[in-house]
């Protein structure tokens, strides 16, 4: 943590949602369920954002993108990302949701980089057809009402098809309530780093069309690497994905810098423990014991990264078969365990890349507002 002395932001306004940190946790696949997202709001205040969920799966009654769309009966605000490609789809999967109260905010996914979203005209490829990328956002726009719709992007398919800024103008002038932007390319996946100037380009570029919001993403492992974003860019605010893997905690830090109040230091192994087996037992009230011990492997892996607790141990975690025997296992170690100095800024998740980027067949041929055929949505993840 630097001992840099920075000014807190002011407080962040999405629509009529007023947050004091102006913190927003990144849609995480198979991470940021309703249990993760129970824990994170314990440790600080933001906006705590659902996986990804289909928009045509929510329309089709489809079991797992209703599951994905769960909240909390007490979470507030209630937050959901959609993924489509359809301004119909979308705005419709908009609609039935308000419609029953069943969120407060919805951010449109226009960021994942992987091939199965992007070779069927989705996630980040779909900017670079601008007037379909209008035309989605003012859909949900006009669906939503007075429930504020936000859009998620990166820089764009590649360095040579950089699409954010057209992007970002057409998401305010449809009435988007906030941008956020993974300052990387698509095909550069997580690898390289996160080019913060492009945050501020597109503060500028937004700026030109109206007073809307814009967030910074990328390269954020520290408090003050969130400060610093803010300081940089002059964005109003920062979206964390990787660096609350196994650090739910990372919500006090945050909170405590853009408040002005002192950072916790990084938390014994004890504490960490203790974490960890709220988490497992949150996510099997959620999904059945069983499920929540295989699905614990990948938080456990995080959660004790940087300390060392020895290799047979993390294979006995992996091989865990129930709940009580994660609390033998881990109730085992050591709570006097500290993280060496600056472990707790180490990058974690994910650092795949680059990788080639995969769009449609005449993708980049033509600005259609046509969709992608309806059946191609069904074959993404996300419900």
């Amino acid at each position: 943590m630097s001992s840099a002395v920075r000014t807190p932001p002011a407080p962040l306004a999405i629509g009529p949602i007023h947050l004091a940190v102006p913190v927003v946790l990144a849609p995480m696949a198979g991470i940021t369920n309703a249990a993760f997202r129970r824990l994170c709001r314990r440790f600080g205040g933001g906006l705590f954002v659902s996986e990804m969920v289909n928009a045509r799966g929510l329309l089709e009654g489809g079991e797992k993108s209703w599951q994905l769309a769960a909240f909390d009966p007490d979470e507030s605000p209630r937050s959901i990302q959609l993924y489509g490609t359809d301004p119909t789809t979308v705005g419709e999967a908009v609609r039935r949701l308000v419609g029953d109260g069943h969120v407060d905010h919805v951010d449109l996914n226009f960021g994942c980089p992987v091939p199965k979203v992007t070779r069927h005209g989705g996630g980040a490829a779909l900017p670079a057809r601008p007037r379909l990328f209008a035309a989605v956002v003012s859909a949900a726009v006009r669906a939503a009402g007075d429930v504020p719709v936000t859009v998620k992007m990166r820089m764009g398919l590649d360095d040579e098809r950089l699409t954010y800024l057209p992007a970002g103008r057409l998401a305010a002038e449809a009435g988007a309530a906030a941008v956020a932007l993974h300052a990387r390319t698509a095909e550069q996946r997580y690898s390289g780093r996160a080019r913060w100037d492009a945050i501020g380009a597109l503060v500028e570029a937004v700026g030109e069309v109206a007073p809307v919001p814009v967030l910074g993403n990328g390269d954020i492992w520290t408090a003050d690497d969130a400060l610093a974003m803010v300081e940089a860019t002059g964005c109003t605010g920062v979206v964390v994905g990787r660096a609350c893997l196994g650090r739910p905690w990372f919500f006090a830090e945050l909170e405590a810098a853009f408040t002005a109040a002192p950072v916790p230091p990084a938390p014994g192994l004890g504490a960490v423990v203790e974490v960890a087996l709220t988490h497992a037992r949150l996510l099997a009230d959620a999904v059945g014991e069983p499920r929540a011990v295989l699905q614990m492997r990948k938080h456990l892996g995080w959660y004790l990264a940087g300390y060392p607790v020895g290799g047979h141990t993390r294979r006995a975690l992996m091989a865990a078969s129930s709940l009580d025997h994660l609390d033998v296992l881990l109730r085992g170690l050591d709570p006097n365990l500290s993280l060496p100095p600056g472990a707790d800024a180490l990058p974690r998740g994910t650092q795949a890349g680059p990788h080639p980027v995969v769009v449609p067949d005449g993708w980049l041929d033509t600005d259609s507002t046509t969709p992608p055929p309806a059946a191609t949505d069904v074959l993404v993840g996300g419900g």
